[in-house]
């Protein structure tokens, strides 16, 4: 009967955790997450230094890494409660008009380096069309200098 009664208690538990909207916020908000568990880090870190001997006074005033740990806990702690008390940030699409853009040059591009006919109607269009040119020429081909035979 014991067994029952602690799986009812767990399943009242989760139901409860499931319903509640801090918990919820804790699951799906990163921010929040990290935000606690800098907090949790830096007073951990902090109570690691006040627990080295010196008396909890001296260390308070005296010790710079202390007092820097605690600000970092109020700060992160600071952080968590704001992230708390605004509603949940909508999660957006990630990229926007910026990804559409890179996408789009990057598909130009390729167009560009594997069409010949694109490539030459871009070229014609900055550089102006190309003109047929026929090379002939107006001089006579010079005739070799006639070369020396080594005799023996």
């Amino acid at each position: 009967m014991a067994a029952k009664d602690k799986l009812s208690k767990a399943e009242q538990a989760a139901k409860a955790a499931q319903n509640n909207p801090y918990i919820q916020r804790l699951i799906e908000d990163d921010d929040l997450r990290s935000s606690l568990l800098a907090a949790y880090g830096a007073a951990r870190n902090a109570y690691g230094r006040m627990s080295n001997g010196k008396p909890a006074s001296k260390a308070l005033f005296e010790d710079r890494k202390l007092q820097n740990e605690l600000k970092s806990a109020v700060s992160a702690l600071k952080d968590a409660s704001s992230s708390l008390r605004e509603p949940p940030k909508r999660s957006r699409r990630k990229g926007g008009i910026g990804r559409s853009l890179l996408l789009l040059g990057v598909g130009g591009l390729l167009a560009f380096a594997f069409s010949e006919g694109l490539r030459s109607k871009v070229l014609d269009l900055l550089f102006g069309a190309e003109e047929e040119f026929d090379y002939s020429s107006t001089t006579t081909p010079v005739t070799p200098a006639p070369e020396p035979v080594a005799g023996g």
